[in-house]
């Protein structure tokens, strides 16, 4: 499902309640759409989206607690800070889910996804636990009948999602080292929805959302900036995401 489809969906149904949806930010994507400075078209897109947007204590440690302490990445961390403030991303126990239930499935899921793969000498270590928590927290609410996808910018954790039988080859020349694949179920990890912040960002550019209004040249820049940010994206999935032809409907 995309992430437009996910926009779209149910919107009849939704009007009714703002507990239906749920987008789950990992710290890296916000962090990318914070330095290519989007945080306004952010707060915009939450407006305009009926349900919640969510980070997790993992997530918020790694992009608030921790850094606000660093003179060089406070200003990033006050920022952060300033939207959980006015309520733009919220924690999970807005919504009734407890961080301590989050952490013991987040290490669950940490355990699993670091033992797939091995090299020589040691188990490859594909995801961190702020990542983990945002796969936890994913499947806490789809139990709970709340529909959501993760907006996560690292390339291992969305392939491992999306594409699992790419990542030894991925790993192999990421870390420059020969790879063994311990497990072959990753089952696991197929029923999470991922995207990445320029998916975000287009909805944002496609919807009139975004600051800029020149056509696709904003577009162009918007994309690219988020790739030279962090974002893991190829300069043909930009290219790709440029030439989408589905149109955005009007969402009230």
């Amino acid at each position: 499902m995309t992430l437009i489809t996910f926009w779209r969906k149910g919107l009849k149904k939704m009007e009714k309640t703002k507990m239906n949806r749920a987008i789950i930010f990992d710290s890296g994507a916000l962090i990318s759409l914070s330095m290519s400075g989007l945080i306004n078209e952010l707060i915009k897109l939450k407006e305009n989206f009926n349900g919640n947007f969510l980070i997790t204590e993992q997530v918020k440690f790694e992009l608030v607690d921790k850094p606000i302490k660093i003179k060089r990445f406070e200003l990033e961390a006050l920022r952060i800070q300033e939207l959980l403030n006015k309520k733009i991303l919220e924690m999970p126990d807005s919504i009734g889910i407890d961080s301590k239930i989050i952490e013991h499935k987040a290490q669950e899921i940490m355990e699993m996804s670091n033992n797939f793969f091995e090299s020589s000498r040691e188990k490859i270590k594909i995801m961190q636990l702020g990542e983990a928590s945002c796969l936890a927290l994913s499947k806490l609410l789809k139990e709970k009948k709340i529909e959501n996808v993760i907006v996560v910018d690292e390339r291992t954790t969305r392939m491992l999602v999306e594409k699992p039988e790419n990542l030894k080859e991925l790993l192999q020349k990421k870390l420059h080292i020969r790879i063994k694949q311990i497990k072959e179920n990753f089952d696991y990890f197929r029923d999470f929805k991922v995207i990445r912040s320029t998916e975000l960002i287009y909805v944002a550019w496609k919807k009139g959302l975004t600051d800029l209004k020149d056509g696709k040249l904003v577009l162009d820049a918007l994309l690219y900036a988020l790739k030279f940010k962090g974002c893991a994206i190829s300069y043909e999935e930009i290219e790709e995401i440029k030439n989408l032809k589905e149109e955005i409907k009007k969402i009230k």
